[in-house]
């Protein structure tokens, strides 16, 4: 259980996710996943990494039972913190990022895949923003670097999921492939990008990053800061109890 990597031939690392059941990820969680994530791009050799998961789905946000079992604010700073470091981690990893993603991907999810350079997702793959729902705001930044405006809009609002093959309409879903071929074909397309050369593809990935016309870590901290307001209010909490009753024993 935890964040693993693997280099599974020359040139690429796969970092796994494996928090079960549902990888609801914990404050920690986050922090080892963006320092795995920063540690393999600063590897020299490495020339693309993949980023996937184990279980019933790819991401299902921040562990709210964390949050609720946890007197005060401390967890609920800690997710957003850690949750912030993961997202920029992936955006600012040296080398391109795969996203290999498989049934759901929600919340912090999105955030992670919104700053991945590609996705590769299975047919079963979900997407989507549950925060209204669970008394958070935040990652619209990253939604809208998968759909166009007006449909994150709608999706944010509703909490409602869009698939794989939408997002593949879309043009934000590099591939749809059928779950067991998922692993071979991100690694397939990780062996192209980790066939140029390993200078210019670093060149390359901070040369994108420059002309984004949004600066994702601005925008996001931007929307946390409505998350906290959430909180303040006291609406965040009858959202997150609703939610995951605090007496309820862990899945």
């Amino acid at each position: 259980m935890g964040v693993s990597t693997s280099a599974p031939q020359e040139g690429i690392t796969v970092v796994t996710v494996d928090f079960p059941p549902v990888n609801a990820l914990p404050v920690q969680g986050w922090y080892e996943l963006a320092a795995a994530v920063r540690a393999t791009g600063g590897d020299p050799t490495v020339r693309c990494v993949v980023l996937t998961a184990e279980g019933r789905g790819f991401n299902a946000g921040a562990d709210i039972k964390e949050m609720q079992r946890t007197a005060g604010y401390d967890a609920l700073i800690g997710a957003n913190r850690g949750c912030y470091e993961a997202f920029a981690a992936v955006y600012e990893c040296e080398v391109p990022v795969v996203a290999a993603v498989h049934g759901f991907c929600l919340g912090g999810g999105i955030g992670l895949v919104g700053n991945a350079d590609v996705i590769v997702a299975a047919d079963d793959a979900a997407f989507g923003l549950p925060e209204l729902d669970r008394g958070a705001l935040g990652a619209a930044t990253h939604l809208s670097r998968l759909v166009p405006q007006h449909l994150m809009r709608a999706l944010y609002y509703t909490s409602r999921t869009v698939t794989a093959q939408e997002l593949h309409r879309h043009g934000s879903v590099w591939r749809v492939v059928p779950r067991e071929q998922l692993h071979d074909a991100a690694l397939e397309l990780a062996r192209e990008i980790a066939a140029k050369d390993g200078s210019l593809i670093r060149l390359a990935k901070a040369a994108i990053n420059g002309i984004d016309p949004v600066d994702v870590r601005r925008s996001y901290r931007f929307e946390q800061g409505f998350t906290f307001e959430a909180n303040l209010g006291g609406i965040a909490d009858k959202h997150r109890d609703a939610f995951v009753p605090v007496e309820q024993e862990e899945r």
